[in-house]
């Protein structure tokens, strides 16, 4: 600037000698190269924009394990409920299929005849049911203020209340959750193809039939031990997943102390949402387990007098109608058990070993993918970095 020329550089205040002037060191004295004041770029931790990448990936890791959980819950295993529910409402099979490795030539065989959508029959169904829970959940709790989730903390009146909800979604739910039934298990080959929305249509006609006709079993008489099964499923797998849960964060929080160091990640996000997806999927196996002697009975009674004919999964190239007598689920239980013996109440329960195998690879290797897709995006974000010109 005009006028300035005469004025001395000032940094903080001294004067800027003019030996200490960046221009003024030498790169050689006498033949020898002279070592330089390196240019070291500072940056502060606040001036960076964007987050590292690594950090962003892991914020997402547990979100979308989640999610594909979810989706492979509700979507991608309904093959192996389908194989489950019909052999539970198959009084007359001599297969049980107790063990995965039998249903393998079955299927096999299934496909051959019938195509890969027999094992989809249903879904459509199924998936309305759900919604129509979760909807009549919604509409309840708006209504009444009744809560449709409860914590640790929340009081004994709540608690009633929420169990109450409960009870109530899963009556107004049972005749649907018959219709939907019949459509899972009906073999397609000796069956009409059931429309998206024939699962209502169904569902009104069980609900106002309330007279006993022939083998058929009112709504009415299906309510309470369905009711039964539904909230003391719902209880046990809410209790082990809230104990398993507390007991995974307790060992890792000890691990941690006696490692010496106490890690940030134990309250993280990305934590808490992967211990609650094993929690979750440990209780809903031991409740599966446990409830599959009850579910089979159930099945069986909703199924009575309806006229289904299913495939049969003793050679997976015919079909056989269900034609059953119980007058209620006690002599449902004790029919099964004097002829069928106790293994008859755990008919297809390789079907249920094998959706819960598919169910945990398919999260695994979400979870891998996802982990690897974040390394290798930080490790090029990196790369891409210039790096600082320590010469000029």
């Amino acid at each position: 600037m005009a006028g300035l020329e005469h004025y001395e550089r000032v940094y903080r205040g001294k004067p800027i000698r003019h030996w200490e002037n960046e221009n003024n060191f030498l790169y050689g004295h006498r033949g020898q190269e002279v070592i330089r004041p390196l240019d070291v770029p500072v940056v502060h931790p606040l001036a960076v924009d964007n987050p590292p990448t690594d950090d962003i990936m892991k914020k997402y890791i547990g979100p979308g394990c989640g999610l594909v959980s979810l989706i492979t819950e509700k979507l991608l295993v309904h093959p192996f409920i389908v194989l489950r529910r019909q052999c539970q409402v198959n009084p007359g099979s001599t297969k049980y299929h107790i063990i995965p490795i039998t249903l393998v030539p079955v299927v096999a065989r299934l496909y051959q005849t019938q195509g890969v959508n027999t094992l989809w029959k249903g879904i459509g169904s199924v998936l309305l049911v759900n919604g129509m829970t979760l909807a009549i959940e919604d509409f309840i709790s708006k209504i009444t203020l009744w809560p449709k989730e409860i914590s640790c903390n929340s009081s004994l009146k709540a608690f009633g209340q929420h169990i109450f909800l409960k009870c109530i979604s899963i009556g107004l739910t049972t005749p649907f959750y018959s219709a939907s039934l019949v459509e899972t298990v009906q073999s397609e080959i000796a069956s009409e193809s059931p429309g998206i929305l024939d699962v209502f249509k169904d569902g009104a006609i069980r609900l106002v039939e309330v007279s006993n006709k022939g083998r058929l079993i009112p709504i009415y008489a299906l309510l309470p031990p369905t009711i039964a099964y539904g909230v003391s499923k719902y209880l046990f797998t809410m209790t082990v997943q809230r104990v398993t849960h507390y007991i995974m964060q307790s060992r890792q929080k000890r691990s941690q102390e006696l490692g010496g160091a106490y890690s940030r990640s134990l309250s993280s996000d990305e934590f808490m949402i992967d211990i609650k997806l094993q929690s979750t999927l440990i209780s809903t196996f031991m409740a599966d387990v446990l409830f599959y002697p009850w579910e089979t009975v159930i099945h069986r009674l909703h199924l009575q007098g309806t006229r289904t004919i299913i495939d049969n999964l003793d050679t997976g190239r015919s079909v056989t109608p269900l034609l059953t007598g119980y007058s209620g689920a006690g002599d449902c239980y004790n029919t099964i058990l004097s002829t069928e013996g106790p293994f008859g109440l755990y008919k297809g329960f390789g079907a249920l070993l094998l959706q819960f195998a598919v169910h945990i690879v398919i999260v695994r290797t979400v979870k891998w993918i996802l982990t690897e897709l974040g390394t290798t995006l930080t490790l090029k974000s990196k790369s891409a970095q210039k790096p600082p010109n320590w010469r000029r």
